[in-house]
């Protein structure tokens, strides 16, 4: 099913420029609207504490309309981004506002939504936007592993005019939280002072076609200062497959009010085990990954390990008082379905198997098993504690006839650690994509 309105698309690029400049604003725009039929169920298995059990379901639709750019020198256009979650089903004492919808009482919000506008801008080779933004960056990754994917306000430019070489830097302001339609200030676990500062700044170099090379910077004021370094690399073994290498290290201190005894006890401060529990950032995280693949096998064995001065940081708001802000992404293979190994001090192995059934003759259908364990986690007393966690993902894409597109995902994940709970997790999704115009 199309949809095409030129009439639409044309009054948008009249208000910005002139009406014979408007050809390739209307040619090259797209929409498309994502239907997200989402399920999940986290169990906690032991500890009293409510909730002992998560459980909701919910409907999402997520309209996504990109402009092309003007014609001329400098190109302009405006993205939308509409939202909305609808609650299937939930109830007292199932519910975390945090996990998928907004607190209604002791309940689930019906329904939540969000509309986002972003005005854009083309030189030559390099983007500017402003406005709605999922950046999808080392030292900045939204999470979308619920209903709706968090999002961020603020300014991006990205420049490609040298070959090989993508620049990247901007400001984020605000966010919005997973289960939630309103913006926040931004922070760290732990924190419960908003910042509305957060710069960054890096690239991402092609040394061949086979190496790349990432260097990012980032700045919350008021709450750290990141370094990272990243580099992959592709060997082809012929006949034997191929053998990625992917290492990664972020350097993470204190900066401004969290860098003083007075900014912390404001509450510039991190969570969980810090040295002489003084709530500083003060941190390195070094990870090792290499992934093994040959036909529809795909084998990954890695190493990460964190310093033990604080937890490992970015950007993550589930301190502050909007319960829906919660939920962070980290640029880490360790980032899973329920833990994300970075306390301080914790050494994580992990291993997984990947398995692409193209290769038998079924093209849509893959799944993957992954183990990780994390030990040498700082505590404020006594021993160093220790966690696990194993996840099983199932995907299939259906690829023709009359349900051609329609996505299924099986997500399960079990946690036990002796630094949070013990968890079950599932999650399922039915998804397609309407293409519109």
């Amino acid at each position: 099913m199309k949809i095409n309105h030129p009439a639409v698309t044309f009054g948008l690029c009249t208000l910005m420029t002139s009406p014979w400049a408007c050809a390739d604003f209307i040619g090259d725009s797209k929409a498309s609207l994502n239907l997200r039929n989402f399920y999940f169920n986290n169990d906690n298995r032991d500890g009293s504490a409510a909730p002992s059990k998560t459980e909701e379901w919910g409907q999402a639709f997520i309209l996504n309309a990109q402009s092309g750019f003007t014609d001329g020198t400098v190109g302009l256009g405006v993205d939308v981004l509409a939202q909305l979650g609808i609650r299937l089903d939930s109830g007292q004492g199932r519910h975390v506002g945090s996990t998928m919808f907004p607190d209604d009482g002791d309940e689930a919000a019906q329904s939540f939504g969000r509309l986002g506008l972003t005005a854009k801008m083309r030189v030559s080779r390099t983007e500017l936007r402003y406005g709605t933004l999922i950046p999808k960056l080392p030292i900045l990754m939204p999470t979308d592993g619920r209903l709706l994917p968090q999002t961020f306000e603020g300014g991006q430019v990205v420049s490609n005019e040298i070959d090989g070489l993508t620049l990247t830097a901007g400001l984020i302001e605000h966010a919005i939280g997973r289960g939630s339609s309103d913006r926040t200030g931004l922070a760290v676990s732990g924190g419960t002072r908003e910042s509305n500062h957060f710069y960054f700044a890096g690239g991402d170099y092609k040394v061949t076609e086979r190496l790349l090379a990432q260097y990012y910077y980032a700045n919350l004021e008021d709450y750290y200062t990141q370094h990272f370094t990243g580099l992959t690399h592709d060997l082809s073994l012929g006949g034997y497959g191929s053998l990625k290498t992917d290492l990664r290290y972020f350097k993470t201190d204190s900066d401004g009010a969290n860098a003083s005894a007075s900014g912390r006890a404001e509450g510039y401060k991190v969570g969980g085990y810090s040295r002489g529990g003084r709530g500083e950032i003060d941190n390195d995280t070094w990870s090792a990954a290499f992934i093994y693949s040959l036909g529809g096998h795909a084998f990954t064995l890695g190493y990460q390990q964190v310093s033990d001065n604080s937890n490992f940081v970015q950007l993550n708001q589930g301190s502050l008082a909007d319960k829906g802000a919660g939920g962070a992404g980290t640029y880490l293979y360790t980032d899973r379905l329920i833990q994300n190994f970075t306390r301080a001090g914790e050494r994580t192995r992990f291993g997984q198997y990947a398995y692409d059934f193209a290769a038998l003759g079924v093209p849509g259908l893959k799944a993957s098993v992954m183990y990780l364990y994390g030990d040498r986690i700082e505590t404020f007393s006594g021993p160093r504690q220790k966690e696990w966690e194993r996840d099983l993902m199932l995907d299939y894409v259906i690829q023709g006839g009359t349900f051609k597109g329609v996505g299924f995902a099986w997500r399960n994940g079990v946690s036990r650690s002796e630094a949070s709970r013990h968890q079950d997790q599932n999650r399922l999704t039915l998804s397609y994509t309407l293409p519109l115009f």
